[in-house]
């Protein structure tokens, strides 16, 4: 199940979609057809991904992690060292790329923990082209330093105040956008879900990490157990998986937001809770997290990147195939993962990609010394200082954000008599 077939995956997927963007996804499954089968727009992807993104990202091997928990040898790919600070660059190049071999000048995009929308506006930064991104209220508030950067790329951020204020608001916000002005602009989905083809699109141009990790591990002779990612809407993990799909081994291991609990609105575990239910919604088949009139629910996570309701429609069928094996970390068991990595190997954690490192803690004990399981860092940590501290540092934060604002305030009382004479 490498690719879709006809759109769907099994029974998920599909182009559920008004007539208005029909037109544009059909346009858009051809040229991205044509695309990958030119060698010269392979050639200038390949040329960017290693001098702009700076790929191959390493896969390092936790030495000390592995010595403190015993059992199998961890392995870490360091996503969060491609430029930007994670892996959805991978994706808006690639799709940046698309659009401007289509003639589209304008991009628009939908964000959560605002790495897709970083990622975004520094590829269209870097191609000449203009960006809009949609990004929830709830999201905005608590990713300040992501829409700093957006904006500092030249990207015009918009703020969505509809529905619960988060990223299933800005994608509903962006696909109202692409369907008013689909000749002139192209939406860059920044998760493999979505109506076709977005998932297959999204998990070619991710795809990347998980041929690096491929070669990486044969090159280094490692018997690999499990690869361990976390899913959200599952544009990692698809990417990270990919190569590995067809086969029996290794064993494919998603992490869903726990949250705070297992009752409804405490968590986003589509897979592994007890609320997921099949659904179609904003365009494709999948798994959702919905109330007994098919409406989404609320939900609840740390991580701004995974409280999605959804999951990607080909994550789901293989989750429902018993090919990717799915669970769930709770906020807390990601914040010690965060603490655990940070001070054992130097590598600071976005509390997405933290999920995935709670699983490992949970799973090199149980398993063989001579076995290896590979962690996709998707992202760094460094976006996260407005969540991870006022929860590890919350006197200190206090008094810097104090601070900041008496500071603040005196430059303004500065500038106030300046302009007054």
């Amino acid at each position: 199940m490498a690719c879709s077939e006809n759109g769907f995956f099994d029974k998920f997927g599909g182009k559920y979609v008004a007539e208005v963007l029909r037109r544009p996804l059909d346009e858009l499954e051809v040229a991205f057809g044509e695309a990958m089968a030119d060698e010269s727009f392979l050639a200038e992807l390949s040329e960017i991904q290693r001098d702009y993104i700076g790929r191959e990202t390493p896969l390092l091997f936790a030495k000390t992690a592995t010595e403190i928990l015993g059992g199998a040898q961890i392995y870490i790919k360091l996503e969060g060292l491609a430029n930007t600070g994670a892996h959805k660059i991978n994706n808006a190049i690639g799709q940046c790329l698309l659009a401007k071999r289509m003639g589209k000048k304008r991009i628009i995009a939908e964000t959560g923990a605002g790495q897709h929308g970083v990622a975004t506006a520094a590829a269209c930064a870097k191609l000449g082209l203009d960006c809009t991104v949609y990004m929830g209220e709830v999201d905005v508030r608590r990713q300040q330093p992501n829409v700093a950067a957006m904006e500092l790329y030249g990207a015009k951020v918009h703020s969505v105040t509809s529905g619960s204020r988060t990223l299933k608001d800005a994608v509903n916000e962006a696909m109202r956008d692409w369907a008013a002005n689909p000749d002139t602009t192209h939406y860059v989905l920044g998760s493999a879900l979505g109506p076709a083809p977005f998932p297959d699109i999204v998990r070619t141009f991710q795809g990347v990490i998980g041929r690096e990790v491929k070669r990486q591990s044969e090159e280094r002779n490692l018997d690999v157990a499990a690869l361990i990612a976390c899913v959200g809407g599952g544009s990692n993990s698809i990417g990270f998986f990919s190569p590995f799909i067809d086969s029996d081994s290794p064993r494919l291991i998603g992490v869903e937001a726990g949250g705070v609990g297992p009752g409804v609105g405490e968590n986003a575990s589509r897979m592994t809770g007890n609320a997921g239910r099949d659904g179609i919604m904003q365009g494709y088949k999948s798994r959702f997290l919905l109330d007994d009139d098919g409406q989404a629910l609320p939900t609840r996570s740390i991580s701004a990147g995974l409280d999605y309701c959804g999951i990607g429609p080909q994550l789901a069928a293989l989750g429902m195939s018993g090919r990717i094996e799915f669970t769930s970390a709770l906020d807390s068991e990601a914040l010690d993962a965060v603490k655990f990595f940070a001070k054992n190997e130097g590598v600071l954690f976005a509390l997405e990609s933290a999920h995935a490192g709670a699983e490992a803690i949970r799973l090199a004990p149980t398993l063989p010394k001579n076995k290896a399981i590979i962690v996709n860092m998707s992202g760094r940590g460094d976006k996260d200082v407005f969540i991870t501290s006022p929860v590890f540092r919350p006197a200190e934060w206090l008094s810097f954000l104090h601070a900041e604002i008496d500071r603040l305030e005196g430059n303004k009382d500065i500038h106030d008599a300046e302009r007054m004479g």
